[in-house]
């Protein structure tokens, strides 16, 4: 597994380097209503969803491409869902929203500016989208060139402590939908069978690692979301629609693998933004 973690330490992603600041104030990350990637109703979290009620700004320079009402529903992914919002288009073909913003907050000289600035003050973030709870402002950046959603945190400056992930209980799935818990069944058939472990509730690992015997048989990353079918997937050894990430709300999918007759050790690795890991193995008698 030291090979394993090393790849991925070396291996980031390509939009690296801190695009964006913070479209407002650094707050640590238990501070975060949601994380990008979370399970959000009937779909996956696209969002990085604050608590907090803040001053909202600008991440980056760039054209003020619309600004939503709350009772607006002819912008596609931009939908009346997000409440009062501001899009910003930037010229890496990055586009930045931010939604839930009160209505009232939002300038006239905002929705008459065709450019702002980075740090420019856009509004103060409320409660007009379809969200609950706690929760304030919404951000998201999409890629139009790659059609996808981009997991905001990995263009912004790192802050504050992680929340701490926890692996939970693992089971494993078989192709009969039979669920198999590691803490007590150890003795299995072979065949292909789905990893999952214990959904959180506000957090999301960066990346997880299913490993069989040492070799790394899956790698899911939440660094983007990929448009498939209509549909925001998670992106694996193939690309994951919501049923298979999130089959229940107290599952989320660690891998495939397909175990053959004989020993082995079954490694999952679960990783935060920060590249500091987590690991639980076990060792399997697979007839």
């Amino acid at each position: 597994m030291k090979k394993t973690i090393l790849t991925l330490t070396c291996a980031f992603f390509s939009f690296c380097g801190f695009s964006f600041d913070w479209p407002q104030k650094e707050t640590n990350s238990d501070s975060f209503y949601s994380y990008f990637g979370q399970l959000r109703g009937g779909t996956i979290n696209s969002s990085l969803i604050f608590k907090d009620p803040s001053e909202v700004k600008a991440a980056d320079k760039g054209r003020i491409t619309a600004i939503i009402s709350d009772h607006s529903d002819d912008f596609g992914w931009f939908e009346s869902a997000l409440g009062n919002s501001v899009i910003i288009s930037h010229e890496d073909g990055l586009s930045t929203v931010y939604a839930n913003l009160d209505d009232s907050s939002i300038s006239k000289e905002i929705e008459e500016k065709q450019f702002v600035e980075s740090g420019e003050f856009l509004g103060t973030s409320g409660n007009t989208g379809w969200q609950e709870g706690q929760s304030c402002l919404e951000f998201k950046v999409f890629d139009s060139k790659n059609n996808s959603a981009v997991n905001p945190r990995i263009l912004m400056p790192r802050a504050g402590r992680e929340l701490p992930l926890t692996m939970g209980t693992i089971t494993l799935t078989d192709k009969n939908g039979v669920s198999h818990n590691l803490l007590n069944e150890r003795r299995l058939p072979a065949g292909k069978y789905y990893v999952y472990r214990t959904r959180q509730n506000v957090a999301v690992p960066y990346k997880t690692i299913t490993a069989v015997n040492g070799a790394t048989v899956e790698n899911i990353s939440y660094d983007v979301l990929k448009e498939s079918n209509g549909k925001l997937c998670v992106k694996g050894n193939e690309h994951y629609s919501i049923k298979e990430i999130y089959p229940d709300s107290t599952k989320q999918l660690a891998g495939i693998v397909q175990l053959n007759k004989g020993s082995c050790t079954l490694t999952i690795t679960i990783v935060n933004i920060l590249n500091s890991a987590s690991t639980i193995s076990y060792k399997l008698d697979i007839y």
